[in-house]
This record gives C-alpha cells, sequence and structure tokens, in this order.
C-alpha cells in the first residue's frame, strides 16, 4: 500500500487509502473513524456477490454491528425513485446519528449513499470504497453527491465529504473491458486539464494499466487521485479552480441524458467524447491547435474508446442537447460555462459560451 493521500480540508479531512488487498482490511481502517459501532452497507446486485462476504469479514473481524441493502445494478439507480426506497430500507434499521453507511460499489452507489448519508437524521458519516476504476480515480473523492433527473445529470445533490476512501485496486480485475474503458476517460482527464507529463506518460504506458499491471494500475489510481486531492483542497464546493475537473463534462452529460442513462452510453464513454468535442470547440475559439485536439483524440481511440457521437448511434437531437446544456449546473444567465484547453495540461473557465457556437460545433461533429 501507498501512504495515504490527505484530502485537505480541516475539520473535513480525510484520508484516501490505495494498494492491494484493502478490503480484507477495511475494518481496521474504519472502526477508529466511527463514532459508534454500527455500520450499514450500501451495495449494487453486481457488486454483492463478488465482494460483500469479504467486507463484512473484515467489519466483523473489529466487533461492529453491521446491516446491508442491496440496490440494483446501473445509471438509473440514481433516481428519486431508488433514493427513496434506499431511505425508507434505512430508516426500517432505526439507525441512530452514530451510524455510518459504507458505499461499497461504483460512481453510482458512491453516488446515492453518500448522498443518502448526507440528509439521513440530517447528516451521518459515510465512507467510499470503490469498486471501479471511475470511481477509485474520480467520484469517490472530493464529496459530491447527487442523483439524476429527467432535466439532467446530478442535479439534485450535496457536498457531503466521505470519512474515508479505501481504493482496493485488486477488486478492478472482474472489470468488464468496456467498464475499464469508462474508468480511463476520467484519468486521461487528469492529464488533459492540469498536467501534461502524466499524458505523455499515459500516451506510453496506459495500455499496460489497462491490461492489468499492478504497478501500471497502482499509478494512474494514485496519480489521479493525487491531482483531486490537491483541486478539492483548494476548492471544495467548486467555486473556482475544481470547475476544470469539468472539461468535457457538460456536453459529455448531455449525451448521456440523450441516452437516457442506460448502458447504450456509459458515463466515462460520454466523457470520453465530451472530451474530444471539448477541445474542438477549443480550438474553435483559435485557444489550442488542431494537432492538440488530434493527439487527445488518437489515444483516446488507441485504447479502444469511442471518440465521436456518430458511434453510439447516428441519430441525435442537436436542439435538445443544447437545451440539456442550458440545465446543467454551469449555465449561467450569461451562457453557459466550459473548460477549454489552450493546450494539453493547461485549461482554464471560460464564461458565455453562446448558443451559436454549440450549434455550429454540433452541426460539424454530429
Amino acid at each position: 500500500m501507498n501512504s495515504p493521500l490527505r484530502v485537505d480540508l480541516g475539520p473535513r479531512s480525510y484520508d484516501i487509502l490505495i494498494g492491494h488487498g484493502l478490503l480484507e482490511k477495511a475494518g481496521s481502517a474504519i472502526a477508529p473513524l466511527l463514532a459508534g459501532k454500527r455500520v450499514i452497507i450500501v451495495t449494487d446486485s453486481t457488486v454483492a456477490p463478488l465482494y460483500l462476504a469479504r467486507l463484512e469479514a473484515s467489519l466483523d473481524a473489529v466487533s461492529l454491528k453491521l446491516d446491508q441493502i442491496t440496490l440494483p445494478a446501473g445509471e438509473q439507480t440514481k433516481s428519486f425513485a431508488e433514493l427513496e426506497r434506499l431511505l425508507d430500507k434505512l430508516l426500517s434499521l432505526a439507525p441512530d446519528r452514530t451510524v455510518a453507511l459504507i458505499a461499497l460499489g461504483g460512481g453510482v452507489i458512491g453516488d446515492i449513499t453518500g448522498f443518502a448519508a448526507s440528509i439521513l437524521l440530517r447528516g451521518v458519516d459515510f465512507i467510499q470504497i470503490p469498486t471501479s476504476l471511475l470511481a477509485q480515480v474520480d467520484s469517490s473523492v472530493g464529496g459530491k453527491t447527487g442523483i439524476n433527473a429527467p432535466q439532467g445529470k446530478n442535479l439534485i445533490g450535496s457536498f457531503h465529504q466521505p470519512r474515508l476512501v479505501i481504493a482496493d485496486t485488486d477488486v478492478l480485475t472482474t472489470l468488464p473491458k468496456r467498464e475499464w474503458l469508462a474508468g480511463y476517460a476520467e484519468v486521461v482527464k487528469y492529464g488533459i486539464i492540469s498536467d501534461a507529463p502524466f499524458f505523455e506518460w499515459l500516451e506510453v504506458h496506459g495500455a499496460e494499466a489497462l491490461a492489468g499491471d499492478k504497478q501500471a494500475l497502482a499509478y494512474i489510481v494514485h496519480k489521479s487521485c493525487e491531482t483531486k486531492a490537491k483541486i478539492v483542497g483548494q476548492d471544495e464546493r467548486e467555486s473556482g479552480l475544481r470547475a476544470i475537473l469539468n472539461f468535457g463534462h457538460t456536453l459529455g452529460h448531455t449525451l448521456e441524458a440523450e441516452a437516457g442513462f442506460s448502458n447504450t452510453l456509459l458515463h466515462g464513454e460520454a466523457i470520453a467524447i465530451g472530451m474530444v468535442l471539448a477541445m474542438k470547440l477549443s480550438a474553435m475559439r483559435g485557444l489550442c491547435s488542431n494537432r492538440e485536439c488530434e493527439r487527445v483524440e488518437r489515444h483516446l481511440k488507441a485504447v479502444g474508446l469511442r471518440t465521436r457521437a456518430h458511434e453510439v448511434t447516428a441519430s441525435w437531437n442537436t436542439a435538445r442537447m443544447i437545451e440539456h446544456c442550458y440545465h446543467d449546473k454551469k449555465a449561467s444567465a450569461g451562457g453557459l460555462t466550459f473548460i477549454l484547453a489552450s493546450k494539453i495540461g493547461k485549461t482554464s473557465i471560460f464564461h458565455g459560451i453562446i448558443r451559436s457556437e454549440l450549434e455550429a460545433l454540433l452541426a460539424h461533429e454530429l
């Protein structure tokens, strides 16, 4: 195990543990942080058969009282209906405010569990044990929690920091290749937004991590979390710098919404396409060269990610996509806010992106 990474947020600070075999040691890491002796594990129907028993054994070993709730797998679980069902199940277990929720799963489980923790009994502790690459490198860190709405992705939620993140890279070995790739898109994002040498490393070694090389895999998880922890520590609630973490996300979320938050297009797949679109919008505005755009797209393609929306489906409703953008959390009265790149490794926040710019971009790219 590497030394813990620290997300430095004063009284809300916490560690990120990254390494092999951490699931079996989870109980001893979690117990000292708890206000009480009771935990409720929230997981999903895919993850539970694989890892629930191992986590329960670890918690039993330190004499924690535990219950578990299993939700359906998939992005559609991030809904009002499933949140209501989760809260009803939690309340039926008669928790008090010393209980802690443990999110055992990918980004969907982390997001909905964290949101439930933020509103259950006006707020209880929770712990993230992410089991997907995407969740380990991105969504488990930073305290963003929430659910989707028909109007768009993650529009209902709260900032609620976990007490601990445990990223056991061994659990990634059971991921389907498509899930690996979806998570890898978020890894590439960190290179684009602020770390050109990391992007260059990924061009050479990224395929090794995706092939399961333990050293390369641990490195990309650690490097991604290190970058995110540093940014979140400076801007917890996304009032400035943290917004660069949304590179590729405005149009990526729009594509997800148009695909019905279904397996037609996974989150990371949408972000890969969204990042290519963001690079092309940057070039349209004269901020970066076409060569930089081509380099990003070439790398994403090389590892097996789709980079064009028409590779998902030939039919996209441009007008409706633009309306989705205006429902995005980053929209404002003066227009849309996008994170754009001047080169790989350097991005900035741009306000006032107007409808005609998006129309021109999407007319050309869709």
